[in-house]
């Protein structure tokens, strides 16, 4: 599948994706600023969320409405989505800054109104928010516009997964990357389960990636050894300015440098292949051969006494040893000899 003109497969480098979320802080410039940034440390993608307090939740003191055991705690849903939304009529702004800098720019919609809007900037995909899996008339509505659905996992049992995977398909999208999620904030390095990436592609035959809230590079590095496609990272200009994510979010110089450890881990990976390099063969020279290790005339017989498996490669492969052993030799062979077949006797 295709996000604007980046092609993602399952032979495709991954795509690094930096979320904006609430680390603008509540400024635009900030917001601009931290695009740039993401631009330097190597992101392929900045990512938005695109929604109101009032269309996410309503202002309730009641106790379904309080906020409890998270990093956020002390607060009501609406106090904290009106602290962290991005005013909708800064996207314009940021997704042309985005373009300037040649990243890709898109959007997690919350509801109708969202998708609509979004819709209206010509976004090329979607991302569903891990809360946001079990809302099938969001995923229906989002599947509808025939672009790429990025879904997380963070909340999801197996059977929601399956929900959301059908209400995608009903609409005939097929067009779904699934990203494995630990929604803790930041999430516990021990809660990780980068296996799931690998059995994601298996039982549901998607392309998979990463929805990471972890700190530092490992999670990113061992899911890309996992197979995934995409990862996506928090990323901030600097953890000092505050705001709802900043705990758990990459600075540039973090962000690059996990970028960097997931370019190095996709070299490393490589390709099924058991061909030697030209590098590789050249290491063939200090493998083990067969030389002559005293002197021997013509006609004596080969003993273990006169020649060895020893380095370098140049001589006779070790496999003819004991092939060879007890037999004579047609000429004077002397020490530092390669062992030739043609040298030997029948």
């Amino acid at each position: 599948m295709k996000i604007a003109n980046y092609n993602i497969d399952k032979n495709s480098p991954v795509f690094i994706i930096a979320e904006l979320s609430a680390n603008h802080n509540g400024s635009l410039e900030t917001a601009l600023e931290t695009v740039r940034a993401a631009k330097r440390a190597g992101a392929d993608c900045i990512k938005l969320q695109t929604y109101t307090a009032d269309t996410l939740t309503i202002d309730s003191d009641k106790d379904d409405f309080l906020i409890r055991g998270t990093i956020w705690a002390g607060k009501n849903y609406y106090q904290l989505y009106k602290e962290a939304y991005t005013p909708w009529e800064w996207h314009r702004d940021i997704m042309e800054v985005a373009a300037e800098e040649g990243l890709i720019c898109f959007s997690s919609p919350f509801d109708p109104t969202s998708v609509e809007f979004l819709e209206s900037l010509n976004v090329p995909a979607y991302k569903i928010a891990s809360f946001e899996i079990t809302d099938i008339p969001l995923i229906e509505l989002v599947a509808s516009k025939g672009k790429p659905v990025i879904i997380s996992t963070g909340i999801a049992t197996q059977e929601d997964i399956e929900l959301a995977l059908e209400a995608c398909r009903r609409q005939n999208n097929n067009q779904i990357i699934l990203l494995k999620c630990t929604s803790s904030y930041p999430a516990p390095i021990e809660e990780a389960n980068m296996v799931m990436v690998k059995d994601f592609a298996k039982k549901f035959d998607v392309i998979t990636g990463l929805s990471d809230h972890t700190m530092g590079a490992t999670v990113p590095v061992v899911a890309t050894c996992f197979g995934a496609k995409v990862i996506e990272k928090h990323f901030i200009l600097d953890r000092s300015i505050g705001g709802p994510d900043a705990s758990f979010s990459m600075n540039e110089v973090e962000f690059s440098d996990m970028v960097r450890a997931v370019r190095e881990a996709e070299k490393a990976i490589g390709v099924v292949d058991y061909n030697l390099t030209e590098k590789q063969a050249k290491g063939k020279d200090f493998s083990r051969s067969l030389y002559v290790v005293e002197d021997i005339k013509a006609g004596e017989v080969l003993t273990e006494k006169n020649i060895r498996s020893i380095r370098p490669g140049f001589g006779l492969h070790p496999k003819y040893y004991k092939e060879i052993l007890g037999r004579r030799v047609k000429q004077d062979m002397f020490k530092g000899d390669r062992v030739e077949l043609e040298l030997i006797q029948e």
